[in-house]
């Protein structure tokens, strides 16, 4: 289970595209693709460094008219998502 102080980023084992506002990511290990919409290609985005789950979570409530809890909740569960299909890499300590 993914908490707010893990840092995440995009795994080397897949490749993506934009196609105009969403992200196509196909996994290389088991060739099945992936769609993220928009909230999800920002997102996407923002993990292809390591970043923290937090430091999403701001940026969103940056941008979006979102309450923190609903954000970290969305952000954690598309998270949760994209590491069962192997389309992430979690540390679980934080960056320094």
């Amino acid at each position: 289970m993914l908490v707010a102080e893990m840092v995440v980023k995009a795994s080397s084992n897949q490749i993506s595209s934009n196609i105009s506002e969403e992200s196509v990511i196909l996994n290389l290990k088991n060739d099945n693709y992936y769609s993220l919409n928009q909230v999800g290609t920002r997102i996407w985005h923002l993990i292809q460094e390591p970043t923290s789950v937090e430091g999403i979570t701001a940026v969103l409530q940056e941008e979006y008219d979102v309450e923190r809890e609903e954000c970290q909740r969305c952000v954690l569960s598309l998270l949760e998502e994209l590491n069962q299909h192997g389309l992430i890499e979690v540390q679980y300590e934080s960056r320094v």
